[in-house]
């Protein structure tokens, strides 16, 4: 138990001078980790293979990961919230490692249900616990830049896949000597799949611990130099009262909000989970072979991660500026033009097809990084958090939604390994129809009634205790 309490929050406290710019590395080491769910198309065909079935079973693991992920937020966020990130980021390191190597023994003994209760169930929970651990301090130690600490806390989640990706494909080939990184008809057998899980399990967790040891909490009235809260000038939409969790998800703004990151999630992630075949596919011949190598593809869920990356910082940090509902409408008005050109004319070039990929998954990564300072923009900083873990669970439909829309036309196609651009068309225009819902959505969002505000002496009471 004393070896324990080190994880407890009041031991993560910062001492006065403390640097805020040392925080983000801290956040970075979790989020990178448990951004390799991004790559998991990089194996989903030796999965495939291995187990003898279809691209949706094996697609499952994923979106029961993503559900997980937001039940997990949801339920454990005001939990979060009370102990601190320290220990909350050592339960996500012990959850994501267990769940890799349950599932490694899923992968060794036949068994899929076990990668489902490994990698996706176990797995998920460290996703979740682990996403919104170090959201909340962030937005602490930058109560100037809203936007750019959600950005700063998010975007290692979207980068993940930018290391995942190319060590999964070495790691694969090293393990297995018949695995061939650049032959698109090369897939790894299942002990190299079970070394991969295992390999990563164990080191995911030694680079989270890096993050665990260095977070901070800022001290009680901390702010930053020359930041005084009474001189911000408000916004549209910007409150400056507090709302609680409980009464956030009676308001209309909450379900709206739930709305708009479904739409633009669902979008994102039916293109993320398919990256490296579907980019094959859309420039595949006559005679049944893409000029786009397997190597090539695993590079392009690379870039993808690069976007994915670089819009949660870049689109997130704009919002501070122009502020959150216009951003949305970009994402989503933007998006749905892009998603339209993907679907027509996307397969007569290379570069278009990932151009229009990249600026899609920059949107994708950018809503993830904006949603938490649009709710503190509705909802004030209150229980900022528990709220924002209670709206991922958006992100769990989306996870079931996204990979079933893309797999369940796909399926009906043809093989994998035999599809083109046209098998892709229905899916694509469907994405298409949710970002309209999305965009919808958000031009109805509102600010918080009056009578959902909570008194100040209540909240500086709670502040206090």
């Amino acid at each position: 138990m004393g070896i324990l309490s080190v994880l407890d929050r009041e031991h993560t406290v910062a001492p006065p001078g403390y640097s805020r710019w040392l925080i983000p590395p801290a956040a970075l080491a979790v989020h990178l980790c448990i951004g390799q769910a991004y790559a998991t198309s990089v194996y989903k065909t030796s999965l495939t293979k291995h187990f003898d079935t279809s691209q949706t079973a094996i697609g499952v693991i994923f979106s029961i990961a993503i559900v997980m992920l937001g039940l997990s937020a949801a339920i454990g966020g005001t939990w979060v919230e009370r102990n601190g990130p320290r220990k909350s980021m050592f339960v996500s390191a012990c959850f994501w490692a267990a769940g890799f190597g349950v599932g490694a023994l899923g992968i060794g003994t036949g068994q899929l249900w076990l990668v489902y209760l490994g990698y996706g169930v176990i797995g998920g929970i460290g996703l979740g616990i682990g996403y919104i651990s170090p959201v909340s301090t962030l937005i602490k130690w930058f109560p100037d830049r809203p936007g750019l600490a959600t950005g700063l806390a998010i975007m290692g989640f979207g980068g993940g896949a930018l290391v995942a990706s190319p060590l999964s494909r070495q790691l694969l080939s090293l393990y297995d000597d018949g695995y061939n990184p650049s032959n698109s008809g090369s897939v790894a057998g299942g002990g190299a799949l079970v070394a991969l899980f295992l390999t990563l399990g164990i080191g995911y967790f030694a680079i989270m611990m890096f993050g665990v040891f260095n977070i901070r909490v800022p001290a009680e009235g901390w702010k930053p130099d020359g930041f005084d809260p009474a001189q911000v000038k408000a916004k549209s939409l910007v409150t400056t009262a507090n709302v609680s969790a409980a009464n956030a998800i009676k308001t209309p703004q909450f379900w709206l909000l739930w709305i708009v990151l479904l739409c633009n999630v669902t979008a994102g992630i039916g293109i993320l989970e398919q990256a490296s075949p579907m980019i094959q596919d859309f420039f595949r011949g006559a005679d049944g072979k893409s000029s786009v190598a397997i190597a090539a593809a695993a590079g392009f869920v690379g870039l993808l991660s690069i976007f994915n990356m670089a819009g949660r910082f870049a689109w997130s940090t704009t919002s501070d500026l122009i502020g959150r509902k216009p951003i949305y409408a970009l994402y989503l008005g933007v998006g749905i033009i892009f998603y339209s050109l993907l679907a027509t004319v996307g397969h007569n070039s290379t570069a278009l097809f990932v151009l229009f990929a990249a600026v899609i998954l920059s949107f994708y990564g950018g809503g993830f990084a904006t949603v938490p300072a649009y709710l503190r923009d509705l909802f004030g900083t209150y229980q900022v958090g528990a709220i924002h873990g209670r709206l991922l669970t958006a992100w769990s439909v989306a996870g079931v939604a996204g990979p079933l829309i893309i797999n369940g036309f796909l399926d009906r196609e043809g093989k994998p390994g035999t599809l083109t651009a046209e098998a892709y068309r229905p899916a694509l225009f469907t994405m298409v129809g949710v970002l309209a819902i999305g965009f919808v959505a958000n031009l109805l969002i509102r600010p918080v009634a009056d009578r959902f505000h909570e008194p100040a002496k209540a909240t500086a009471m709670e502040a206090a205790k």
